[in-house]
């Protein structure tokens, strides 16, 4: 009874501080008008400054530190990489308050890009503080406690500038105090003493654990597998054998199911860093040796890229149809709904009776199909208030078919690989981002105004929804065909087996 008391403990604490951390740190009322301030009075910056020499920065070292910052969390146990995550975000939002210039508002991306990030240490700390049957509540109220925090965020940036309660500096000065309540809920964080790679905490037999389950655990003990699928430990003196979670209906079966894998103490330490990045490279192969886990991984790279890229330049496309000095702005209640909206929609999808096996390609074909729309309407129109239209349809649908990608990939993961396969797929999206950024929007590329980058936004997803919908109807077909001959094969076996009985 004390050691199930102490596993609720284990996680509800941690978890709840990092909701709080969450929440705070995503407060960012400044947010949805960052435009409106670097080309107003405040900086004094050009447009094209802002779009093409200064925001193509963020995408670029975001790019150059994911894999270290990826690494260098699980090296240094996550808590102290969200502190310096916090340290950061101060850093950012004092460099936005009280500097000028190109140059500096360069830098200042690149930390912000630092701040981004690190939101990896956010989620992985959940693995080593909650037990895997906890896993999945466990994120679930970490990332409503952001979604709750940027829509907050929005809504309070809105009302001070609508009603011109405070000025953007002063605005900055709030965002500084709400960081700071973060920095302090981040320093209370337990440290944990386990992590994916680096730090494994052992079960009695050898079986990896989170920390919450080390002292608990006894011989023989197993972890119970949340939802998706978890990985089965089946300890045998010094070599561990790994079998795989079930596959999602329709997903090729992974080759190496059932490998056995090398997992004794002295082996890994002799291997050191060396021998941990050897076995990253193991689990990546592993992990996309499923056809189907590419087809979901491709999607979720390329219309992530974007994605990122329409909701960075968004504002500017908004000042192009309707100058804010000519108009009182709603980019803060935009952002809220069309968050609410995108939350609604993953949410709602989780109660939804479709097969996505063999229904979610269309429906990634389809609705990408939707977005593009969206971004075409956007662009021909001289209307705002179909610009914020066709941004709260385009960010709602992008949030419901991640959600649905992210239920494919983790039916046949567990929950350590999905960590991996999800900054793999990021990085594949940034660097399809990166791309994209130096060649469209760069003043060292073609450098285009934003109306012609969103007509090739418009038409990059147009493209994605062409190539998932002749995908989708191909897998459909494949599926009805196993039907159609079971369907054929059954009057007649019913034919033999009533001659069988009149014999």
């Amino acid at each position: 009874m004390g050691c199930m008391e102490q596993r609720r403990s284990s996680w509800v604490y941690p978890t709840s501080l990092l909701c709080f951390y969450g929440f705070f740190s995503t407060v960012k009322p400044l947010e949805p008008f960052l435009i409106p301030f670097l080309t107003g009075p405040d900086k004094n910056l050009t447009m094209e400054q802002v779009a093409n020499q200064i925001f193509p920065v963020w995408t670029y070292s975001y790019l150059a530190v994911l894999v270290p910052v990826f690494l260098l969390t699980d090296w240094l146990r996550y808590k102290p990489v969200i502190v310096f995550q916090c340290g950061a975000l101060f850093g950012t939002t004092s460099m936005l308050l009280w500097l000028q210039g190109v140059g500096v508002m360069q830098a200042m991306q690149f930390v912000y890009a630092v701040v981004t990030a690190c939101d990896v240490a956010y989620f992985s700390y959940i693995y080593s503080m909650v037990a895997l049957q906890h896993y999945l509540k466990a994120t679930s109220y970490c990332r409503t406690a952001q979604l709750i925090g940027y829509t907050v965020g929005s809504v309070l940036g809105q009302l001070l500038v609508s009603f011109d309660l405070l000025s953007y500096h002063y605005i900055l000065v709030l965002t500084l105090v709400l960081i700071s309540v973060a920095m302090v809920t981040a320093v209370l964080l337990p440290m944990p003493k386990t992590s994916m790679f680096f730090h494994h905490g052992r079960r009695p037999g050898g079986g990896d654990l989170p920390e919450s389950q080390v002292e608990c655990s006894t011989s023989g003990s197993t972890l119970e597998a949340g939802k998706g699928g978890a990985d089965e430990m089946e300890t045998t003196g010094n070599v561990q054998r790994v079998e795989d979670a079930p596959q999602a209906k329709g997903d090729d079966s992974q080759e190496d199911h059932g490998k056995r894998v090398e997992s004794s103490p002295a082996s890994e330490e002799r291997g050191g860093c060396c021998g941990t990045l050897l076995q990253l490279w193991r689990d990546f192969l592993t992990c996309y040796s499923s056809r189907e886990m590419l087809y979901w991984s491709a999607w979720w790279a390329l219309a992530t890229c974007g994605y990122n890229q329409t909701i960075n330049y968004v504002q500017a496309l908004w000042e192009h149809v309707e100058p804010s000095s000519n108009f009182s702005i709603y980019n803060g209640g935009v952002e809220a709904v069309s968050s609410l909206f995108g939350a609604a929609a993953a949410y709602g999808i989780s109660f939804s009776p479709v097969d996505w096996s063999r229904w979610g390609e269309l429906a990634l074909g389809s609705l990408s199909g939707l977005e593009g729309a969206a971004l075409f309407a956007m662009v021909f129109s001289d209307n705002i208030w179909v610009c914020y239209a066709g941004y709260i349809i385009f960010k709602s649908l992008y949030m419901l078919l991640i959600t649905i990608a992210m239920f494919q990939i983790a039916a046949g993961l567990s929950m350590e690989r999905y960590a991996l396969v999800f900054g793999a797929n990021t990085f594949a999206a940034l660097v399809l981002q990166t791309v994209l950024t130096s060649i469209v929007v760069d003043s060292r590329g073609l450098g285009l105004d934003i109306v012609p980058q969103f007509i090739i936004y418009a038409s990059y997803f147009s493209i994605i929804a062409l190539l998932f919908l002749l995908r989708g109807l191909y897998t459909f077909y494949q599926q009805r065909e196993p039907q159609h001959r079971r369907t054929a094969e059954e009057p007649s076996e019913s034919v033999k087996q009533t001659d069988t009985h009149l014999h």
